[in-house]
């Protein structure tokens, strides 16, 4: 079972990831998905809060449908709620499965105050093994402004007035992984490392 964790907050608009850090997260995950043989996927997205947008299944066409209608903010409550995203990813799963189950987190790892290493030891008690894979870059990116035709109209700024940065995060998400005994990648724009989850995922006994 493999629960794909997609942070959809605005941060997930910056673009040094082309076309932006969510358009090429789902466009990997897509060719993630082609690639699977008899496993379950789902897809649960999240900002402020969680929402498991496709239960766990083996109907892979009716994944990549759910999957191509996520868009940034789609979450009514903004934020990146990363502990409780874990933490409702939990719930996505059998309680009877004491193995085979396997989270992909993607996010910029930039969390507000939810506890996420917390969450992860709550993921290991249930033999879920947490694969995080950080989007963005450690130096910082701004946050555009699109409008309803898609162009970029100024950036996001904080009540100063300072535009924000959005910076990946690294060292919380590898630890999140170490403890449930996973690995943590760092995306670039040519490869997410989707391709060697899904290795050590079909080496699973």
């Amino acid at each position: 079972d493999i629960l794909v964790v997609v942070d959809t907050s605005s941060s997930m608009l910056a673009q040094d990831i082309k076309p932006n850090r969510l358009e090429k997260a789902k466009l990997e995950i897509s060719s993630f998905i082609d690639k699977l043989k008899g496993d379950r996927v789902g897809i649960l997205t999240f900002a402020g809060d969680s929402f498991i947008q496709c239960p766990l299944t083996l109907d892979y066409s009716a994944a990549k449908m759910f999957l191509s209608v996520i868009e940034p903010c789609i979450m009514p409550k903004p934020g990146t709620a990363i502990g409780g995203a874990i933490n409702a990813a939990i719930k996505g799963f059998s309680k009877k499965e004491r193995k085979y189950k396997v989270m992909i987190l993607l996010t910029d790892g930039e969390d507000h105050d939810t506890n996420p290493l917390e969450a992860a030891h709550d993921a290991k008690k249930d033999g879920i093994v947490i694969y995080a894979i950080g989007i963005g870059t450690t130096k910082g990116e701004p946050i555009p402004i699109i409008d309803q035709a898609g162009n970029v109209n100024g950036y996001k700024k904080d009540k100063r007035g300072e535009v924000v940065m959005t910076r990946l995060d690294e060292e919380a998400l590898q630890k999140i992984a170490a403890i449930t005994e996973g690995k943590y990648y760092h995306a670039t724009a040519s490869e997410f490392e989707l391709d060697k989850i899904y290795d050590d995922i079909a080496r699973m006994e």
